[in-house]
């Protein structure tokens, strides 16, 4: 299996980890996107991640789109942000699926998660 690899360790697949996620996590916003980011109690892991893409934001090949960007950023920084964190994202109604690419979700997530690993790590 590739070093890269997306394995299922790494989604959040059923809905109380969404909900933990959603209730006790913190809010964090970009322009297109609205991160929940919860961390875990246990130290290893590395990180998680969950999709919630409503149907307002078009047809299922906008949907898919959306997801298939998002988790392929994910999955090329993922050793980037080893931390033991759950996050959620959810994009905005202003984003335009067609025009979302690999270096538009860069220039959105890597500043914000910057971030979050410095608060993460500094509690």
């Amino acid at each position: 299996m590739s070093r890269l690899a997306w394995n299922k360790e790494r989604r959040l697949l059923k809905s109380p980890e969404f909900k933990v996620c959603y209730e006790q996590g913190r809010k964090h916003f970009t322009t297109s996107f609205i991160l929940f980011v919860c961390k875990r109690d246990e130290p290893f892991g590395g990180l998680r991640l969950g999709l919630t893409v409503s149907k307002k934001m078009g047809h299922a090949v906008a949907r898919n789109r959306i997801k298939r960007v998002v988790r392929e950023y994910f999955r090329l920084h993922q050793f980037d942000f080893e931390l033991p964190l759950d996050i959620v994202v959810v994009p905005k109604r202003n984003l335009e699926a067609k025009q979302l690419t690999l270096a538009l979700a860069t220039d959105e997530f890597t500043p914000l998660l910057t971030r979050i690993r410095k608060d993460a790590a500094a509690s």
